[in-house]
């Protein structure tokens, strides 16, 4: 039987929007600011997704957005997979500003292929008061492929974000999950300059079985900023491939291969179970780290479709 996606009565309530377990760290900031509170009109925004196989082609079948989240309607871009979804997701403010409390559900049903990116890097705004928050809920179902890949988070001085993402895959699904961290503003000057940043990442079977977890905590004002979280680069990225089309060991080698040469630091492992495999690469460069990432991203689909991507028109 199909997944059912979970539709609360109520989205707006604070219940839904506001992050389960919100780290010590993070709930230590917690004020009222003297801008718009949380919960007020326009610091709410909503994204909720769901998409179906209908006439040999991945639709997207349920929309719910909310501004400041919102998207443009699915393109149908790649010539050598024509029934794949892309989507891009759009911020209207431009960035995340303090009290900010987002909250985005993409439900990909059985057979499904969806690719899921922002339009542009996401600004973490400066902040006086609170903190600011994003939850992401991605639930993709037997035979699904799914890829979300979001471009750069950029942290400015003194700004102070957790997100939580969630990542369901059932048994005979793939996904692809991937994310960049910057450590600020590099060409004002700001490097590990925010106040507090921390993110989770954990991915599971329907029935709760974890494949997956990551978990970041940097407060560099606190001290709070490890030499194994950036080693002294400016920017570190990584992926998280969870399939069952091929073995996980043939993965990582993958993963290697499309790696080695481009003079970043990387390391690769597989995943517990045999269910995928991880890399995490570190660089000055932002130039090296897009191109790192798009060679991984670029061999992993070769290996798991028989077809690379096609140009997604981004710089």
């Amino acid at each position: 039987m199909p997944l059912a996606p979970q539709r609360p009565k109520d989205r707006l309530t604070e219940e839904y929007y506001t992050p389960v377990r919100l780290p010590p760290d993070v709930a230590a900031l917690a004020s009222v600011p003297d801008t718009l509170a949380p919960g007020s009109p326009a610091k709410v925004g909503i994204l909720d997704l769901a998409f179906a196989v209908r006439g040999g082609r991945t639709e997207l079948v349920g929309r719910y957005q909310k501004t400041p989240l919102q998207i443009m309607r699915p393109l149908w871009i790649d010539p050598a997979q024509p029934g794949m979804s892309y989507v891009y997701l759009m911020a209207t403010g431009g960035g995340i500003a303090q009290a900010d409390r987002y909250r985005m559900d993409f439900h990909c049903g059985p057979g499904t292929q969806v690719h899921l990116t922002t339009q542009a890097a996401t600004k973490v705004f400066r902040m006086e008061h609170d903190y600011a928050s994003q939850r992401v809920h991605l639930t993709a179902e037997a035979g699904s492929y799914v890829e979300y890949l979001p471009d750069p988070l950029i942290p400015f001085r003194d700004a102070r974000f957790y997100q939580r993402t969630e990542v369901t895959v059932a048994p005979g699904a793939t996904v692809l999950v991937g994310d960049t961290l910057t450590a600020g503003r590099l060409a004002r000057g700001e490097r590990h300059a925010y106040r507090m940043l921390a993110t989770d990442l954990r991915v599971s079977r329907p029935d709760g079985t974890l494949l997956a977890i990551d978990t970041l905590r940097l407060a560099p004002g606190a001290g709070v900023l490890g030499p194994g979280v950036f080693a002294g680069h400016d920017h570190v990225a990584s992926l998280f491939v969870v399939t069952d089309r091929v073995s996980a060991a043939g993965l990582a080698d993958t993963l290697h291969e499309a790696l080695a040469g481009l003079g970043v630091l990387y390391g690769v492992s597989v995943l517990p179970r045999d269910c995928g495999a991880w890399v995490r690469l570190l660089d000055d460069s932002p130039v090296r780290v897009a191109e790192a990432q798009r060679a991984v991203w670029h061999a992993v689909r070769r290996l798991l479709t028989g077809h690379p991507p096609p140009d997604l028109r981004k710089p």
